[in-house]
């Protein structure tokens, strides 16, 4: 079993920076892909971010592509998202996710997910 506790939510206006962090317990923690997810209200859950079991490949979604940081530290068990250059239109609940095995692809499909936190939110003030 592993257990994800988001972290590093809060309110900050637009262009300002965030950094999230997502500790992870329970299993290896570097022998799997992690990811970052998120949901407005009244709108579904759409991928973010991903890092694979190394550090060494990520991909982001369209929209935050140039503006986020997706990093890992496997000797602390905990995956960052850096949030620079904010937008309203970011605002959303946060959500980490990890695999439960190595697999191929890139990783933005949340059915390739395991294991979930509980979600922080974000809100970006205009």
């Amino acid at each position: 079993q592993v257990q994800l506790v988001e972290s590093g939510g809060g309110l900050v206006q637009a262009g300002g920076s965030l950094r999230l962090s997502c500790a992870a317990s329970g299993r290896t923690f570097s022998s799997y892909a992690m990811g970052w997810f998120r949901q407005a209200p009244g709108k579904e859950r759409e991928f973010v971010a991903a890092i694979n079991w190394s550090g060494g490949r990520t991909y982001y979604a369209d929209s935050v592509k140039g503006r986020f940081t997706i990093s890992r530290d496997n000797a602390k068990n905990t995956v960052y998202l850096q949030m620079n250059s904010l937008k309203p239109e970011d605002t959303a609940v946060y959500y980490c996710a990890a695999e439960g095995t190595v697999v191929a692809g890139t990783h933005r499909s949340p059915y390739e997910y395991d294991y979930w936190g509980q979600g922080t939110q974000v809100t970006v003030s205009s």
